[in-house]
């Protein structure tokens, strides 16, 4: 037989272990698409709020990149992320059983809004603007899903050309804001920018209408979204992955949801991106 005292600390160290397994930090990511603050809030409270719901200690990860944000996640960094339409398929693509589980009600229906500075004389037109043609050109990320792919697939279907061609410069903000204020300062003459972004900047008073407005607003397509690594059950704990979908999906506080911001949470697949990825595809922006 074991001594007592072996036994004892058996246990302990049993209890401990099994704590620390308790205790392990869930992770999560963003994709850097507006302004660092204003993200580090948002995402804070989303941290707080699945915390709340799942029993463990969530934390909050902002990184500098979409690119980075790709990388956090299939090193397994963070175990799940807030990512575009773009950045989600190149994610699941790199991550083995990967899944998006939620999406806003409004990326359902998501569209890009191009921009012009006033000196263009260009405004606000129902079809693609042709006019933009040889005018300098900014997009957002070079991973934005708005920002970047959808545009430039619109860009290419209209002149038959890439970007680099059609435009006497083409830039790359590294996120919506900095877009718009890029546009808006004449730094060029043309942008392409995420709509929500637009409409929450422009209700905020950061936007002078009377030096940078809408042109044109795509066709809709699927957008924003939550993946989730496929290994967080054997991590976390049998249903995990189910506890977050739901925690995401149960959603309601107006001021959270605002902060998006979406209406709502509802369930996604990583079929609802098919089209993003076959765009992506066809223009060359996967491997």
């Amino acid at each position: 037989m074991f001594p007592l005292s072996r036994v004892i600390i058996s246990a302990a160290l049993l209890l401990t272990v099994s704590l620390m397994v308790q205790a392990e930090t869930f992770t999560f990511t963003a994709i850097p698409d507006a302004d660092a603050s204003r993200l580090q809030e948002r995402f804070d409270k989303v941290a707080d709020y699945l915390s709340a719901e799942l029993g463990v200690e969530v934390k909050y990860i902002p990184v500098k990149s979409y690119a980075a944000a790709i990388t956090a996640f299939r090193n397994n960094q963070v175990q799940l992320a807030w990512f575009g339409g773009l950045s989600g398929v190149q994610a699941r693509r790199l991550v083995v059983n990967s899944e998006a589980i939620a999406q806003g009600y409004e990326d359902q229906l998501f569209k890009t809004y191009f921009i012009a500075h006033h000196s263009t004389g260009m405004t606000a037109a129902e079809t693609f603007p042709l006019g933009i043609e040889g005018k300098t050109f900014t997009f957002g990320s070079k991973g934005s899903t708005s920002g970047r792919l959808m545009p430039e697939f619109h860009i290419r279907e209209q002149f038959k050309m890439a970007p680099e061609q059609a435009f006497a410069r083409v830039g790359y903000s590294g996120d919506h804001s900095r877009t718009i204020a890029q546009v808006q300062a004449g730094a060029y003459q043309v942008g392409a920018v995420n709509y929500q972004v637009w409409e929450t900047e422009l209700a905020s008073g950061k936007i002078d209408p009377t030096k940078v407005s809408v042109i044109w607003s795509t066709p809709t397509y699927p957008d924003y979204q939550w993946t989730i690594r496929g290994d967080v059950d054997a991590r976390y704990g049998g249903n995990f992955k189910q506890r977050v979908t739901q925690a995401l999906l149960n959603m309601s506080d107006p001021n959270l949801l605002a902060s998006f911001p979406r209406q709502s949470f509802l369930p996604a697949s990583n079929q609802d991106y098919a089209p993003i990825e076959n765009t992506a595809q066809a223009i060359g922006l996967l491997d």
